[in-house]
């Protein structure tokens, strides 16, 4: 309800939101440049009596001084032409230049407020910003979620790239946007009376005198009641006409307004402002950026991200609704043996429901795909039903699952055909598909019969999903091939220039391979036509030759290094693999790089310790070489024999010689004496403890039996502090990039 809600109310309110928000964005820099041209007084101020009598010195005729929220002072007098207003100097009284409001900022003005439309305008405008406030705070909600709850909203955001850019714009603008639209929305409600503004018309005389006593006026510059008035407090200062004799200053200030007898320099009356006139300045100051110029840039840069959070908000929902394209051959619930229900919150989990609805009806089955909250409460003709679903933020419903668990409560008996759960999500957010397990444990309550246990797909891997195949393909008896080609950008060459090779002697063969960066301008990176930035842990997807299902490999460098560098060991039949290791300098790959974000180093200064075994240490290396900071960073490695596979054995000291590894623990299995990283890890465990009681990050790279040795020793070691890997990947302080 929340997304829908955000997508047809930004769709809907499109054009008036764009022009509020740019003609919103020019006004916000208008008090700055008022402020660029502002004369400043002397350090040690000026009274409004002194400004008064210098002004009228220097400007005969002068019939009121302004001082603008800008700190400009602008004197309105009689000009040889005509009225005239002209800004002042404040120390000299002097003319600066002439005062004329800009042509240009009242149109735009107009558009802002109105949209040239008067008071229907004005309304459509107080509208839209009230659309502008539900958009931010539905976005705010939505993003929550994602992150795995407001505990977690600042946390570092993942996903690809656009959902990234997407998140980080929004919670940049969102304080910006918040404050822009409440003020907003208060200032049209006074503008219809519907809120008081606070002004009040002066009292009648005796309060408010509306004529002096007469006789000969006092020169300026000793009228008592503007001597004790610092020019910092001035707003206005009418003068008396001198032609009638009992006419009066009028005099308003930062904290009220009154009147001023001209031949004693008395204060006849005074009147302090209402709190609601002063609720209502603070409001229009934090609006318009009048009198704080800082806050209008701010607001501004905020006002700018909405237009980028469009094209981004437009581009995620064009690709979500791709992924809920029509699924060909999808037969109707009635005559299908085979239901797949999808829950899907991004629609990537629609393109591996496609995919295995394609695989079945090549096989002959009459398959029936649709999301899982439209489910219904029997299938007659059905056999098996599978259920793949995402998960979303804290361990909720994606989108197309929300009312999935209510409509199973309108199911009765458990049916006659067995079912297979399939969760997809990301190791690195603590509710790792729970949405799946959760659904999974429902199924088993009621009695339905599993047809598999429950498996789950850690960040979208076709690999992960081919291997379930495997495993469906065994129970149903039947040779069925899953293999799922995510949408991914478009290839680039990349040209070899240097490999390293390792291991031939332990009979692992492995290599460093360094290819080339491709160039690309900036504008080629925007359009998604360049090869993009990337950091070490992001992955290279290499797609071989004749093949359409990329292989991907940590990478080791970053586009600082100026340099593309993977590390690949040699497996048995691997196409890829072989591929790659018969790479020569000169030879070209077709790759593209793929965002992951969630196997990255968090910022800040606090220690990182770095464990990894074999080709693990690809991006671990890349997070040292990236360390010109010097931030403490800690390496424990695992491998064969120094002899062979000690990798980066040469840039790791260099890296030590410069301070940017800390410290260095190895550990080699097919050495005399020699055991596993999880051995060096319980040698170093009060180090350990400490390390991480301090704040430390742990980041573990490799194969899947070393990441669960790793991670069941460090439960061990933990105990004392009170701590588990599972409490610190909560907190984002343990990440695992397992292959």
């Amino acid at each position: 309800m929340l997304r829908w809600l955000h997508k047809v109310l930004a769709l809907s309110v499109i054009v008036p939101l764009m022009a509020l928000v740019v003609s919103g964005s020019v006004l916000s820099v208008m008090p700055a440049l008022d402020r660029a041209g502002v004369v400043s007084p002397p350090a040690d101020g000026i009274s409004v009596a002194e400004l008064a009598a210098r002004t009228a010195g220097a400007l005969p005729g002068v019939e009121q001084i302004k001082r603008l929220p800008s700190g400009k002072v602008v004197a309105f007098h009689a000009g040889t032409d005509g009225p005239a207003a002209t800004v002042v100097d404040p120390s000299s009284g002097e003319p600066v230049s002439t005062y004329a409001p800009s042509a240009f900022e009242r149109w735009m003005t107009n558009l802002h407020r109105s949209f040239f439309l008067g008071d229907g305008g004005r309304i459509a405008a107080g509208a839209a910003a009230l659309a502008l406030l539900v958009l931010t705070l539905s976005g705010l909600q939505m993003t929550a979620r994602r992150m795995g709850g407001w505990a977690r909203l600042l946390d570092r955001s993942r996903g690809g790239v656009m959902e990234r850019l997407h998140a980080d714009l929004g919670r940049l603008a969102t304080p910006g946007l918040i404050v822009s639209t409440l003020t907003a929305l208060f200032l049209s409600l006074t503008t219809f009376g519907l809120i008081p503004d606070g002004r009040s018309p002066p009292p009648a005389s005796p309060t408010f005198p509306t004529m002096a006593p007469g006789g000969p006026a006092l020169p300026l510059a000793e009228i008592d009641a503007l001597r004790g008035i610092d020019l910092s407090q001035l707003r206005e200062l009418t003068f008396p006409n001198p032609a009638d004799p009992t006419d009066l200053f009028r005099l308003t200030t930062a904290d009220g307004e009154g009147c001023i007898d001209p031949t004693s320099g008395a204060l006849l009356a005074w009147q302090d402002h209402t709190l609601g006139r002063q609720i209502h300045e603070f409001i229009y100051t934090m609006h318009t950026g009048r009198g704080l110029w800082w806050v209008g840039v701010l607001l501004g840069l905020s006002a700018l991200g909405v237009p980028a959070l469009g094209v981004s908000g437009t581009v995620l929902w064009w690709r979500r609704r791709r992924a809920r394209a029509p699924i060909a051959a999808n037969v109707p619930a009635r005559t299908a043996d085979t239901v797949i229900l999808v829950g899907s919150e991004g629609g990537s989990t629609w393109g591996f429901a496609r995919t295995l609805h394609a695989a079945l009806t090549a096989k002959g089955h009459k398959v029936h795909t649709v999301a899982m909250g439209r489910v219904a409460s029997s299938y007659p003709a059905a056999q098996r039903m599978f259920l793949l679903t995402a998960t979303h933020g804290d361990g909720r419903a994606p989108a197309s699952a929300g009312a999935f668990l209510e409509r199973l409560d309108g199911i009765g008996a458990p049916p006659p055909f067995p079912f297979a759960v399939l969760g997809f999500g990301d190791r690195q957010f603590p509710q790792f598909c729970r949405f799946a397990r959760d659904v999974d444990a429902a199924l088993t309550r009621r009695g339905w019969t599993p047809l598999l246990p429950l498996e789950t797909i850690d960040r979208q891997s076709p690999q992960e999903f081919a291997r379930w195949g495997k495993s469906l393909s065994a129970v149903l008896g039947e040779d069925l091939v899953l293999a799922h080609v995510p949408e991914r950008p478009r290839t680039q060459a990349l040209t070899l220039v240097e490999r390293i090779d390792y291991g031939t002697e332990v009979q692992a063969p492995t290599c460093v391979l360094r290819f080339a960066l491709p160039r690309s301008s900036t504008l080629a990176r925007l359009a998604g036509l360049g090869w993009p930035l990337f950091s070490a842990g992001d992955l290279l997807a290499v797609v071989p030759p004749g093949d359409t299902l990329p292989r991907y490999y940590s990478l080791a460098s970053s586009t600082h290094d100026g340099f593309v560098e993977i590390c690949v060991r040699k497996h048995p039949g691997g196409l890829c693999s072989g591929l790659l290791h018969g790479l020569r300098p000169g030879d070209l790959i077709e790759a593209f790089v793929k965002p992951n974000p969630s196997f990255h180093p968090a910022p800040g200064r606090k220690p990182v310790i770095l464990i990894g075994a074999g080709t693990g240490i690809g991006p671990l290396a890349g997070f040292i070489r990236a360390n010109r900071g010097r931030r403490p960073l800690h390496l424990y490695f695992g491998g064969r024999d120094p002899e062979s596979d000690f990798l980066y054995r040469r840039e790791i000291q260099g890296w030590l010689d410069d301070r940017r590894l800390t410290s260095l623990s190895t550990v080699f299995s097919r050495v005399s004496g020699g055991g596993y990283v999880q051995d060096r890890l319980r040698a170093d465990a009060e180090r350990l403890r400490t390390l991480i009681g301090a704040g430390a990050q742990v980041l573990v790279c490799g194969g899947r039996e070393m990441a669960a040795g790793v991670k069941e020793t460090l439960d061990e070691l933990l105990v004392p502090a009170g701590l588990t890997p599972a409490l610190l990947k909560r907190d984002g302080r343990y990440l695992e990039d397992v292959y």
